[in-house]
């Protein structure tokens, strides 16, 4: 009774949205870099290699080269950095990088610092506006971490005036989908070296939905992060692509031109399944919702089930609402203090 009360609610909630876009088709491989891979022969073909080379060594595909060309203007509401971007995009509004900032709540100012001080990168969700994740952010820096929340690629002011939705990141383009997630990923690690440069030493990362991949991805290849809170799970970025309701527009874009089975080893580089024995020696918390139709619940405990087998460190939290609806009262106050609880006691914040 409840799953078909839950299940109802998300569907009313998808569908309130009017602007999704079902754009055509593409291989994407002029998102393929042209120095040495090929690029002759089946479109699967010439991806399908790129892919093995990137598997092959994903720490050069996700490492962005240093960089100290970091501006933080001061906001009332949570100061603004910005950075280039890693990864160049045709875009030239995408190309830039734009995070907020809260500095952690210290209530008792006369208390001398602690030694070293936790941070938190925050994700958000896939089309999250400007102010997604702003009050989970501020509620971690109530709690004593830092919080910079960063702009995914192609979001916010990294729109460019021909989108008025994230289309870019999560499309029926094979190649610029991986890359545009690659671009998320070496952007966050670009934050995270900023935080570092600032004297924070306990840095953790919270992503929800497509940010929760994109930070299980990060944490894989970043050493300078010791927790990961993942809000909304799946192994495969393939299958919630094919199968979650918030991604029906993409699939239709997708039939009839390429098959699951293909598409989940093509997009092999943006699944978290592929980095689990990378994050080992991290603490993960894994959040996922009871009535999810977005990202489906069997994929979800999928992924709970690797970790439990590779006996990856790890806790669960199941939320007793949908994906859609764990944005509303009062769901998105349990899981915001699901989330921060974690983070807190994983980083041993001190402001408070």
């Amino acid at each position: 009774m409840l799953q078909a009360v839950f299940h109802a609610w998300e569907r009313r909630l998808a569908d309130a949205t009017k602007d999704r876009v079902v754009r055509p088709f593409d291989w994407g491989l002029d998102w393929i870099p042209g120095n040495g891979h090929r690029h002759d022969g089946a479109p699967a073909e010439v991806i399908g290699d790129w892919v093995a080379h990137v598997m092959a060594d994903t720490d050069a595909f996700f490492t962005p080269p240093p960089t100290t060309d970091y501006v933080l203007t001061p906001a009332a509401d949570g100061d603004l950095l910005t950075f280039p971007s890693a990864l160049t995009t045709p875009h030239v509004a995408n190309n830039t990088a734009y995070a907020r900032f809260f500095p952690p709540r210290v209530r008792d100012r006369r208390r001398a610092p602690p030694r070293g001080r936790a941070a938190v990168l925050v994700l958000p969700q896939w089309n999250s506006d400007p102010g997604g994740h702003v009050g989970l952010s501020r509620l971690l820096a109530w709690n004593g971490l830092a919080a910079l929340r960063l702009s995914l690629p192609y979001h916010d002011q990294r729109m460019p005036p021909e989108l008025h939705r994230a289309d870019f990141i999560v499309s029926a383009n094979v190649a610029r989908t991986v890359q545009v997630c690659r671009q998320a990923v070496l952007d966050a690690r670009r934050a995270i070296a900023w935080l570092a440069m600032q004297g924070y030493d306990r840095i953790g990362i919270l992503g929800t939905s497509l940010g929760s991949c994109l930070a299980l991805l990060t944490t894989a290849h970043e050493p300078l992060i010791r927790a990961q809170a993942l809000n909304h799970i799946s192994p495969y970025f393939a299958d919630v692509v094919w199968r979650g309701i918030s991604t029906r527009h993409v699939r239709e874009g997708m039939d009839g031109h390429i098959e699951l089975d293909l598409l989940r080893r093509l997009w092999r580089p943006i699944s978290p399944r592929w980095y689990l024995e990378r994050v080992r020696n991290r603490r993960t918390l894994l959040v996922y919702a009871r009535y999810d139709l977005s990202f489906p619940v069997d994929l979800s405990e999928d992924l709970v089930a690797a970790f439990r087998e590779q006996q990856l460190p790890h806790e669960v939290a199941v939320l007793r609402c949908g994906h859609y609806s764990t944005g509303k009262t009062p769901f998105k106050f349990v899981d915001g203090w699901i989330l921060t609880r974690f983070l807190k006691r994983t980083l041993g914040a001190h402001g408070n």
